[in-house]
């Protein structure tokens, strides 16, 4: 899971670094694991767009990617490490002892022939296998956790993305986040042990716009050049300030720094830190 940085023969090479996808071992998908993948430009139901600079791009399917892990007391053989259009992690096709396949967020350091498995009984702490938090060791390195028991995971799924397991409190365990953000989750949520593969993402540059339009997002306009009735920050002559003591929105609300979060969320009671 390298990078590679592309001669600069052109001027949207030239500064572009990418994966070497060394890590693939097959260039196309499991068809039984496809789902159609609508486009919708960033617009909801009613035809409002409620996520903006979004639109065209390649067309893509949806890989059925299992976040619940609950197949349990089956042994699984990874048989391929794939790439997926719809995340930053690699993902590993497994094939059960009962011949039913399934896709896993690939952990690093998996390899194909591997033998994972979910569950309890007789299940070993190593890279691939998921577990119930009260049966993983105190300082297990984590990935794929759930917030609610059987509902799939919903947290550190990302590429690169690791937790790790501080304590068990009664019927709580204290998770520390790649924030930093210590948070208590019920025992009973499953989780994988080890990290996500792919983790030199962080350091990949597109290199030119053309690669974003690819991935379905449009240009993006500074609200400082639009016209007042654009944007907060538009009008004046010339390169004008924005006028207003701090940056805000297109709906006027602060932004860089302005916490969004609801004060009174009813899960704060479950975070101990705040992220950094």
């Amino acid at each position: 899971m390298a990078i590679k940085k592309i001669k600069p023969m052109t001027n949207g090479t030239r500064n572009m670094i990418t994966s070497d996808f060394s890590e693939i071992t097959r260039d196309y998908p499991e068809k039984s694991l496809l789902a159609k993948k609508d486009k919708n430009a960033g617009r909801n139901n009613t035809g409002s767009i409620t996520v903006r600079h979004r639109g065209g791009g390649n067309r893509q399917f949806y890989r059925l990617v299992d976040f619940k892990r609950n197949k349990d007391g089956v042994k699984a053989r990874v048989e391929s490490v794939e790439y997926d259009p719809n995340r930053t992690a690699r993902i590993a096709l497994l094939s059960y002892s009962d011949g039913a396949k399934s896709y896993i967020l690939a952990p690093l350091g998996i390899k194909v022939g591997d033998t994972i498995q979910s569950g309890k009984e007789g299940v070993e702490i190593k890279i691939g296998n998921a577990l119930k938090l009260e049966d993983i060791p105190v300082g297990t390195i984590i990935h794929n956790i759930e917030i609610n028991p059987g509902r799939g995971a919903q947290l550190v799924r990302s590429a690169g993305g690791s937790a790790q397991l501080m304590a068990k409190e009664g019927a709580y365990a204290v998770i520390k986040l790649s924030s930093g953000e210590l948070r208590l989750i019920r025992l009973e949520c499953r989780a994988t042990i080890g990290q996500v593969s792919n983790i030199e993402h962080r350091n990949i540059r597109i290199g030119k716009a053309g690669k974003n339009r690819h991935r379905g997002w449009r240009p993006t306009v500074r609200g400082s050049v639009m016209n007042p009735n654009d944007h907060p920050h538009g009008g004046g002559e010339g390169r004008a300030p924005i006028g207003r003591p701090g940056p805000v929105s297109p709906w006027g609300k602060p932004t860089l720094g302005y916490k969004t979060r609801d004060k009174k969320n009813i899960t704060s009671k479950y975070i101990i830190n705040r992220r950094k």
